[in-house]
C-alpha cells in the first residue's frame, strides 16, 4: 500500500482518503488490554491510531534500553485490529509525561541546549533513533504494515525557532529508513506554525474548538495539502489539588462535526487516555508563560476521553460514534464488552511497616558528600526521592533556615523530630523568592530534607529544569556546606526486581499511613480478577506497587480520589502490595484505614 501526500488530500493507491485517528499511548495501557482498548477506537468509528513514544521510558539511564519493542508489539496489534497508525517518535512529547520524554540525564547535563542543533543533544537523539526506529520502519504501510505517518518533533512552534535542529531531525528519519510521509504539528498560530514547520513537510494543526479559523491559520502558511487537526483536544488533563476542567459530550461532539466539515482529517486527543503508571505523569508551570508556579499532573490521564481510563465508552464516545459513523466504509463494528471488575471489596491486609529512614539505608543510592546540594540529575535519580542531611554548626541564635531552589516538596526533619512540609516558592515570573524558609533553627542542629519530585515540567520554557535543591541552603546568610545525599529511586520497587529486594527487608509491626514502606497481602478470590480502583483513606501521598507493577502517585489533595489498578496486574489467591508514604497520615488523629481494591 502507497499513502502520499497530495494537493488536497491524503492519497491511498492514489484514491482520496481522510484519516479518522484516536491517540492512545501504549505505555499508558497495560499490554494485555492493549487488544479491546484498539476495538474500542475501531467501535468510535476510527481508522486510525496514534501514539508518542516516551524516550526516558525506554532509556531510564544511558545505554539502559527498556522494552523498545514495545512499540512494534502495539504496532502489530493495531494492524491486527484494522487500524493504520501514527507514530510520534520526538524526541520530545510533551504528552503531559515527565520531562516531555526527554531523559532527566540528558537535559540535566545539557539543560537549554536541548532541542535545538547542539551537537551533543543531536548524538544522543541519533544513538536513540538507531535502536527505535526498526520497530518503525519495518512496519510502514508500504512494508505491508500500519504506518502512514510518522511526526518529526512535536510542537516545537510553542518552544523554539531552530529550523537547523528540525531539518536535521526530518533528514534522520529518512536516511533511518523512514519512506512514508512526515508531518509536524503545532498550535494555530502565525509564530507557532512558523518556529515548528518545515520546507517540504506536511503540517498540521492543534486545537479544541474553531476548526475553521485554525485552518485558516494553517492555510495563511501551506496553500496546498491535506488540512488535519493532528490533536483535537476533546477534554483535558487535570493537575493536583486544582479541580478538573470537564467539556461536555455536546460540545465536544460539535467541534469534532466542524472539523469534519471543513474536509479535514483529525486526531482525537486523547481517544482513550490511560493511566500514568509508576509515577510518570510531568507538570506544567502556572501562567500564561508557563513560567509561574508548578502544577504537578494526577496519575489518571482520563482526560474526559470518550473511552475512559478503565475503558469503558462515555457519553462522549457515544456522541463522537454518531459523528463519525456516515464517514465509515460500512457499519461501524459492534462495542466491546467492558474489562471484567475485582470481587470486592477487598482489602489490604497490612503485615509490615519500615520506616523511611530504613527504606533509603536499605534500598536508596550510596550517599554521596558535596560542597553544596546535588541535584537529583546529578544523582541519577529520575523518579523518587532524596534525603539531604546537613549540619548547622554551633553554638548559635534561632536563625531562619532558607532552602533556596527547592524542587519540589521537602518533609523537614530537625534532630529527629518532624517539621513542617516545605514547598517551592516560585514568584509570578518563574524566579526564586528569596528561598523556602524553615524557621529559628538554632545550632548545632541537624536538618534533614526528604525532597521529592513531584513531576517533572513538560512543556513550556522551564523544560529540564533540575529536580531537589537546585541553589543551596542558608542559615541566615551563611551558606552550609558538607551536604550528605542519598536517593531514593522508584525503580528500584518495581518488578521481579523489587520484589527480591522487599523479601530482604526487616519489616516492623503494621502501622497504616506512618511515613516510610508498607508491606500487604490482598487476596482476590477464584473467578474474581478484574480492573479495580486502590483506595487509601486517610493516607497522603506517596505510591503504591501491585504484584510488582507499578501503579503510581496518590496524593489526598485530589482530585483524583483512588488509583487504576488493571486486572491483568492481579491473580486469584494472595498479591502483594506496597505503599511508600512520604509525609505521613492526614489529620490530627493520624488515622488511616488499610487500603482496599474495590471494583
Amino acid at each position: 500500500m502507497r499513502f502520499a501526500v497530495g494537493e488536497r488530500d491524503f492519497e491511498v493507491d492514489g484514491r482520496p482518503v481522510r484519516l479518522l485517528s484516536g491517540a492512545l499511548h501504549y505505555f499508558r495501557v497495560h499490554e494485555a488490554q492493549w487488544g479491546h482498548r484498539l476495538a474500542m477506537l475501531r467501535a468510535m468509528g476510527l481508522n486510525c491510531v496514534e501514539t508518542y513514544v516516551p524516550w526516558n521510558w525506554h532509556e531510564p539511564r544511558p545505554g539502559e534500553m527498556r522494552d523498545v519493542g514495545a512499540l512494534g508489539r502495539f504496532l502489530d496489534a493495531a494492524g491486527a485490529a484494522g487500524l493504520w497508525a501514527i507514530v510520534r517518535p520526538g524526541p520530545y512529547i510533551c504528552a503531559e509525561w515527565e520531562n516531555g520524554g526527554l531523559p532527566a540525564w540528558l537535559t540535566g547535563a545539557l539543560g537549554r541546549r536541548v532541542r535545538t542543533r547542539d551537537a551533543a543533544f543531536l548524538r544522543a537523539v541519533d544513538g536513540w533513533w538507531e535502536v527505535l526506529l526498526p520497530q518503525v520502519v519495518a512496519r510502514q504501510c508500504d512494508r505491508g504494515g500500519p504506518v502512514v505517518l510518522v511526526q518529526v518533533e512535536n510542537e516545537y512552534g510553542s518552544y523554539g525557532s531552530d529550523a537547523a535542529y528540525l531539518a536535521h531531525l526530518a533528514g534522520r528519519l529518512g536516511e533511518l529508513g523512514v519512506t512514508v510521509p512526515l508531518c509536524t504539528s503545532d498550535g494555530a498560530e502565525d509564530h507557532m506554525l512558523t518556529g515548528g514547520s518545515v520546507p517540504g513537510v506536511l503540517a498540521t494543526v492543534n486545537f479544541g474548538s474553531g476548526a475553521r479559523a485554525a485552518f485558516a491559520a494553517l492555510r495563511r502558511h501551506r496553500a496546498r495539502g491535506p488540512l488535519m487537526c493532528m490533536e483535537f483536544w476533546c477534554g483535558w488533563f487535570a493537575h493536583w489539588g486544582r479541580a478538573g476542567v470537564p467539556r461536555a459530550a455536546r460540545d465536544a461532539a460539535a467541534a469534532l462535526r466542524e472539523v469534519l466539515e471543513c474536509g479535514a482529517s483529525v486526531n482525537v486527543y486523547m481517544a482513550h487516555g490511560g493511566t500514568s503508571f509508576g509515577g510518570w505523569a510531568g507538570a506544567n508551570r502556572a501562567g500564561a508563560l508557563q513560567d509561574g508556579a508548578l502544577l504537578p499532573t494526577v496519575t489518571s490521564y482520563d482526560y474526559g476521553a470518550p473511552v475512559d481510563e478503565r475503558g469503558r465508552p462515555t457519553e462522549k464516545f457515544w456522541r463522537m460514534r454518531e459523528v463519525l459513523a456516515p464517514f465509515a466504509e460500512g457499519p461501524l463494528p459492534a462495542v466491546p464488552e467492558p474489562e471484567p471488575v475485582v470481587a470486592g471489596p477487598l482489602e489490604v491486609a497490612l503485615s509490615g511497616w519500615l520506616s523511611a529512614d530504613a527504606v533509603v539505608a536499605a534500598l536508596g543510592d550510596p550517599e554521596v558528600c558535596a560542597g553544596v546540594p546535588p541535584t537529583f540529575e546529578e544523582l541519577g535519580v529520575d523518579r523518587g526521592v532524596v534525603r539531604y542531611r546537613v549540619a548547622v554548626p554551633g553554638p548559635r541564635r534561632p536563625y531562619p533556615l532558607r532552602v533556596v531552589g527547592l524542587r519540589d516538596r521537602a518533609v523537614t526533619v530537625v534532630d529527629g523530630v518532624r517539621g513542617p512540609v516545605l514547598v517551592e516558592d516560585c514568584s509570578p515570573d518563574g524566579a526564586d523568592d528569596g528561598g523556602t524558609v524553615l524557621a529559628a533553627v538554632p545550632g548545632p542542629a541537624e536538618v534533614e530534607l526528604w525532597v521529592e519530585s513531584l513531576g517533572r515540567v513538560n512543556y513550556g520554557p522551564r523544560l529540564g529544569e533540575a529536580k531537589g535543591v537546585t541553589g543551596g541552603v542558608l542559615h541566615e546568610r551563611q551558606y552550609l556546606h558538607g551536604v550528605r545525599a542519598q536517593g531514593l529511586r522508584l525503580a528500584v520497587l518495581e518488578g521481579a526486581a523489587g520484589a527480591v529486594a522487599v523479601a530482604g527487608l526487616g519489616f516492623g509491626a503494621p502501622a497504616a499511613g506512618a511515613r516510610g514502606l508498607h508491606r500487604g497481602t490482598v487476596r482476590v478470590p477464584a473467578g474474581g480478577v478484574g480492573d479495580a480502583v486502590l483506595e487509601l483513606e486517610g493516607w497522603t501521598r506517596g505510591f503504591v506497587w501491585v504484584g510488582g507493577f507499578p501503579v503510581g502517585r496518590y496524593w489526598s489533595a485530589g482530585p483524583q480520589r483512588g488509583l487504576f489498578v488493571p486486572g491483568p496486574v492481579l491473580r486469584e489467591g494472595v498479591n502483594e502490595v506496597l505503599v511508600l508514604e512520604l509525609e505521613g497520615p492526614e489529620g490530627a488523629d493520624g488515622a488511616a484505614r488499610a487500603p482496599r481494591l474495590v471494583p
